[in-house]
């Protein structure tokens, strides 16, 4: 069945506002730490922004480790894979705070003033590379998995879904900003894993990773690609796609709060899962190594696992209802 998307925009704007009135509103102000928590080890965590619940477990991840070994942790939001000069002045103000070490989640992998503004701060704590790809010889850790292979995963089970002389089958790719590190690497993964499949990706388009610019983006592709059979999306995306009542078949690059519901409710094909509370307690563990001294720069992660409506129950960790990162 082929979907009517005349109403998308209005139908999803309004769960888009809802959901970021919510973020905003639960979202704590950042207080300085006083007292005996100013003498335990202090982490400054970057973060791209939270209107992608993935990055909602990223930080759980983080603030339950931390508060295992007794670190202090302050959170800051850039706003948006765009928003580089904000992420810069907040490596300032991490550094003004004098913590022990930086967490970035990076907006950009190899834009030149971020990359100054890392390696000035690296002189004198350590950085860490959590989650994105920052392409900085500064860094005494990196922690994330390898987005190429994310891709891959996909594929290739898509690919046996629809195997070359099986009927085609068209789709779009809606993606993230080609700036981010991640979205590259994902993209060739992606091409790579449909090798030799009935799969076409006739479009992509790509945008930063919040809900309404997402919502905009898929409205385009499909005003422009009506009759398409699947539409493959990051978790954003995917999430706008699952609100309409009929839809193409929809794959999701990553995993997030809503894609895994969506896979439990049969909405949703398939998504490949790293595990982004695991990275988030990795981060902390190579911080405070950093800190004692202990470098090791080779990208280090959890396994990438595929997950399927069928295995989503057993296999999908992700932070609880109702989450936001505090401040201790």
């Amino acid at each position: 069945m082929k979907t009517n998307w005349n109403c998308l925009s209005k139908r999803l704007a309004g769960i888009a506002h809802a959901y970021l009135a919510a973020l905003v509103a639960a979202i704590p102000c950042v207080a300085p730490m006083t007292g005996e928590a100013a003498t335990a080890p202090r982490l400054c965590v970057l973060v791209p922004h939270f209107k992608d619940s993935y990055w909602l477990t990223v930080a759980q991840g983080i603030e339950d480790r931390a508060g295992d070994l007794g670190a202090g942790v302050q959170f800051h939001e850039a706003g948006g894979y765009r928003a580089r000069e904000t992420q810069i002045a907040q490596i300032a103000t991490c550094e003004r705070l004098g913590v022990d070490a930086i967490l970035i989640g990076a907006v950009s992998a190899d834009d030149p003033a971020l990359l100054s503004a890392v390696a000035a701060a690296a002189e004198n704590r350590p950085v860490i590379g959590l989650v994105n790809e920052l392409r900085s010889e500064a860094l005494a850790a990196r922690i994330g998995v390898d987005w190429r292979e994310m891709g891959e995963v996909l594929g290739r089970h898509l690919a046996d879904v629809h195997p070359a002389g099986t009927e085609t089958r068209q789709a779009i790719l809606l993606s993230g900003p080609a700036e981010s590190g991640w979205v590259g690497p994902l993209e060739a993964g992606l091409t790579d894993g449909l090798s030799g499949s009935a799969i076409e990706i006739v479009a992509v388009y790509r945008a930063d990773t919040g809900l309404r610019q997402q919502l905009r983006l898929l409205e385009q592709a499909i005003s422009e690609w009506p009759d398409i059979d699947l539409v493959i999306g990051d978790a954003p995306a995917i999430e706008a796609a699952m609100a309409l009542n009929a839809t193409p078949a929809l794959a999701a690059t990553y995993l997030s709060h809503g894609i895994a519901r969506g896979l439990l409710g049969g909405q949703v094909l398939a998504a490949p899962f790293d595990d982004p509370a695991e990275q988030g307690r990795m981060a902390v563990d190579a911080a405070l190594a950093a800190v004692a001294g202990q470098v090791a720069t080779e990208l280090r992660g959890p396994r990438i696992t595929l997950v399927t409506q069928d295995s989503a129950a057993r296999l999908v960790r992700m932070s609880p209802a109702g989450y936001f990162p505090v401040l201790e």
